[in-house]
């Protein structure tokens, strides 16, 4: 299976919005004031523009709540589904996503928690999908398993998270 134009349009990869990028290089979801490091490596999984990070880049690493700000903007309560987490950003602003393309952080044949919320903000089933080594088919596993999320109604958000570290990579919204 190929993941095609009119998958990607369906169901695409968000990063964090640059408004929210903003107050979390200020102050992160936790409170704390964001302390950013020159990457000396590269690798880093980047929530503001979805590519890993490059060596000798300034990043953060900060708290996100992203169910809380999707359930603040949909004026609904996620109660105990509330969670935040660590993830990287660049320490200032950045272009966003380039073209090309693509899920994010496919790169890696690892294993990938698809979790489902409904309009509510409760978790509504989920699904854990081994990526591929290959990447044409690690991409198609990915729309595979956003396809098979929002096949059901009452799925509105899915968050795509690594299950190795439990972080948060990206949202996908029902469209």
């Amino acid at each position: 299976m190929t993941t095609t134009p009119e998958a990607l349009a369906a169901h695409p990869a968000a990063p964090i919005p640059p408004a929210v990028l903003a107050r979390l290089r200020e102050a992160d979801d936790a409170g704390r004031p964001a302390r950013p490091v020159t990457d000396g490596e590269g690798g880093a999984p980047l929530r503001c523009c979805l590519r890993r990070s490059r060596a000798g880049e300034r990043i953060a690493l900060v708290s996100y709540a992203p169910l809380r700000r999707w359930a603040a903007g949909a004026g609904v309560d996620p109660g105990a589904y509330d969670e935040q987490g660590p993830v990287f950003v660049h320490a200032g602003p950045c272009g966003g996503p380039g073209p090309g393309g693509g899920y994010p952080f496919t790169e890696t044949a690892g294993l990938r928690a698809f979790r489902r919320y409904d309009a509510e903000g409760r978790i509504s089933g989920g699904a854990a999908v081994r990526l591929p080594a290959d990447p044409a088919q690690a991409q198609a596993a990915v729309g595979q398993a956003l396809a098979e999320a929002f096949a059901d109604p009452g799925v509105a958000l899915v968050h795509v998270r690594a299950v190795e570290y439990g972080c948060f990579l990206y949202e996908v919204r029902r469209p």
